[in-house]
C-alpha cells in the first residue's frame, strides 16, 4: 500500500446495484479523491488533514497476497518497475490491509493504489477483474522480512487477471513505483524478476480460456 494513501472506510452503498466510483478533490491541496462505493472503501492523500480522516499506522504485513496480471484484449500486459529496486519490473502486488480482507477487495485496492486504475468504472467493469482460484507459497527475500512480524519467512500469493482497455491511463504512485511498459505477455514475462510473476504472466493465455469456458 503507498505510504500516500490511507484506506478509510465508508458506508457500504444500500442498493443492489454498483455506484460508479468518481473522484473528488480536497479544498487545500486539489489532489484527488478516488471513490470506491462498490467496495466499500475511499482511498484518499494521506496528507489530507480534513477533520475526522484518521491515517493508519503501519503493523506488520500480513503474509497474504495478490499478485494481478493486468493485459488488454490483445494481450499486451502491464509491467511497472521498482522504486526501491530500479530494474526491478513487476505485475501488481499487495499484501492484505487485514486478516479478513476479502481477496477481491485487496486486488481491486492495490490496482487503484499502484495503477490508478479503478475496478468498477465504466472503463473497467467489475467482471473484468478474474480470480484464478490459485495461489503459490514462496519465501519472502530477507531485505523484506522486516516488514512483517518476527519469524514470518513465506508469503501466500493469490493470482488474479484484469482486463482493461489498451487506452486506460496508468497513473503510478511515486513512492512505490517509477515506470510502466506494456509488452506483448511473452515479453512482459522476461521482464519481470520475480520466477513466479513471469510464471503467472505465461499462463495468461490458458487462465483466459479456461475462465471462458
Amino acid at each position: 500500500m503507498s505510504p500516500k494513501l490511507a484506506v478509510l472506510q465508508a458506508s457500504q452503498p444500500s442498493s443492489g446495484s454498483h455506484p460508479v466510483p468518481h473522484l473528488q478533490q480536497t479544498k487545500r491541496n486539489r489532489r484527488p479523491v478516488r471513490l470506491f462505493p462498490f467496495l466499500g472503501y475511499i482511498l484518499r492523500p494521506a496528507s489530507y488533514k480534513g477533520r475526522n480522516v484518521p491515517i493508519m499506522s503501519k503493523p506488520p504485513k500480513i503474509p497474504e497476497s495478490v499478485l494481478v496480471v493486468i493485459h488488454t484484449p490483445e494481450l499486451d500486459v502491464l509491467v511497472i518497475e521498482r522504486h526501491d529496486r530500479p530494474g526491478f519490473w513487476q505485475s501488481v502486488t499487495g499484501s492484505k490491509d487485514h486478516i479478513d480482507e476479502p481477496l477481491v477487495l485487496t486486488a481491486a485496492r492495490e490496482v487503484a493504489e499502484e495503477t490508478g486504475i479503478v475496478v468498477g468504472s465504466p472503463a473497467v467493469p467489475e467482471r473484468s477483474l478474474i480470480d484464478w482460484h490459485h495461489q503459490i507459497e514462496y519465501d519472502i527475500y530477507p531485505e523484506w522480512r522486516h516488514r512483517y512480524a518476527e519469524g514470518v519467512v513465506r508469503n501466500v500469493e493469490h493470482q488474479f487477471s484484469l482486463l482493461v482497455p489498451h487506452c486506460v491511463e496508468v497513473t503510478l504512485a511515486p513512492r512505490e513505483h517509477t515506470a510502466f511498459l506494456w509488452l506483448p505477455f511473452r515479453e512482459a514475462a522476461a521482464k519481470c524478476f520475480s520466477s513466479s510473476n513471469r510464471e503467472a504472466i505465461l499462463q495468461l493465455p490458458e487462465r483466459l480460456a479456461e475462465h471462458s469456458r
